[in-house]
């Protein structure tokens, strides 16, 4: 089965927690503070497999986990980091983030890697927060969560030659003919429902990756027939062989359908109508099919939009034709650019999971008479705090007091005993 398009919900490790402890040795009277950082949480990495085709592997696994850091340790140990998670992909594979839209990369080169999701770094112990005041802390950090996000991982296959053109019109039976790919060929529309690809090399030791889609039919760039699953795996391809039945036994023109299709590929994308195009009549070992082609011809050299279109008469059954059109594609090729598919804006993002807009750190709702807190950055700073030691929870107070929240508390109405909450965490508002 070939699959192109998945949902996947990541989460990286959170952070080891720090932990509050002092020196317990003999001869050592006055121990200071020992509690050791917690470690980090693994990354989430995706990375290129040059072995996998499609995202089957995530049709049964939606949800992915790294594991968290260890916890920190007496005497100043720092508590172990966790390993990343190494997710396999097939190249070709466009990474989405579902909240936003935002496009985090376009993996496209083999063992090439993108984090998707930074593990939370480890807490800190209370060695950390010794100062002549307070010489014995009792204040100590949880580890930083993880990101979590939705990602939408869509192929696109990699291939320098797509092959267009409407169904039965000869495309696997060219890449039957050009490669070793065994594609099913039968009498019949849609015969090829996935993306078959091949390898074609020349004697000269040039070779390229040609791409046998879907079909074709009109009406493809809204949905229709096999549509955008054809025209995705388009959009990668340096160069276009355009291929026409020339064989007259339809009744459909073949310069008619050759400009359907072109209609087709500048609705869904006009980059794609731009993509350089070489046209190739099939099946011209069938009786008439001269004719057809000396008409097709004419009306492709009328129109000025493809007067300059190259033409390489082929039949995959007789061969004829094709050594010429396989050794000018190769040519076309190495003067044509790599298309770009997707910009990548993972760089210059700023929609990340655990990055805050200082205007929009908290909001503050009166459910039921309990004044509800809500924000990323304030929930985020409650999830570090270790509430088992009081001098962990003053420091958080003091961090929601510098925040402006005991000030926003008092301008809404909130009363002394009025009960606050946090997550889970419920207490008493005092003045």
């Amino acid at each position: 089965m070939f699959v192109d398009q998945v949902k996947i919900n990541i989460k990286a490790g959170n952070g080891g927690n720090g932990i509050v402890a002092f020196r317990r040795e003999k001869y050592v009277p006055n121990g200071g503070p020992a509690g050791g950082d917690g470690g980090r949480g693994g990354d989430v990495i995706l990375k290129v497999d040059p072995g996998l085709r499609t995202l089957m592997d995530f049709r049964y696994r939606h949800k992915f986990k790294a594991e968290s850091g260890k916890n920190g340790m007496n005497k100043q140990m720092t508590g172990r980091s966790a390993e990343d998670l190494v997710i396999m992909v097939p190249g070709g594979t466009i990474v989405r983030d579902l909240t936003t839209g935002r496009v985090i990369g376009d993996l496209t080169e083999n063992g090439q890697e993108l984090v998707v999701a930074k593990g939370g770094r480890g807490g800190r112990g209370n060695m950390h927060f010794a100062n002549p005041r307070n010489p014995a802390p009792e204040i100590a950090e949880n580890g930083e969560p993880g990101e979590e996000l939705e990602l939408q991982l869509e192929l696109k296959v990699l291939a320098d030659v797509g092959l267009l053109g409407f169904p039965s019109v000869g495309k696997s039976t060219l890449l039957s003919v050009v490669t070793s790919a065994k594609p099913k060929i039968a009498e019949y529309h849609f015969t090829t429902l996935v993306p078959n690809l091949g390898m074609v090399q020349l004697d000269d030791g040039r070779d390229f990756v040609i791409a046998d889609i879907p079909g074709l039919i009109e009406g493809a760039s809204q949905g229709v027939g096999l549509g955008f699953e054809f025209l995705r795996h388009v959009e990668r391809t340096r160069v276009l062989l355009h291929l026409v039945d020339m064989s007259g036994l339809t009744e459909a023109d073949p310069f008619t359908n050759f400009e359907q299709i072109n209609a087709e590929l500048e609705k869904y994308n006009p980059d794609l109508i731009k993509r350089r195009q070489i046209i190739v009549p099939t099946k011209m070992d069938l009786p008439g099919a001269d004719e057809q082609l000396a008409e097709f011809e004419k009306k492709v050299r009328a129109d000025e939009r493809y007067r300059d279109f190259e033409i390489f008469p082929i039949s995959s059954i007789t061969h004829e034709g094709l050594s010429k059109l396989i050794s000018r594609t190769a040519d076309v090729l190495e003067s044509t650019p790599q298309p770009t598919v997707v910009k990548d804006n993972s760089a210059d993002s700023t929609d990340k999971t655990y990055e805050f807009n200082a205007d929009k750190d908290f909001e503050i709702d009166n459910e039921d008479g309990v004044w509800v807190i809500k924000g990323a950055k304030i929930e985020k700073l409650f999830k570090m705090t270790d509430t088992t030691h009081d001098e962990s929870l003053l420091r958080f107070a003091r961090q929601m007091r510098g925040m402006g929240i005991d000030d926003e508390l008092r301008r809404l109405g909130a009363r002394n005993g009025d009960s606050v909450q946090i997550l889970d965490f419920v207490f008493e508002f005092v003045e």
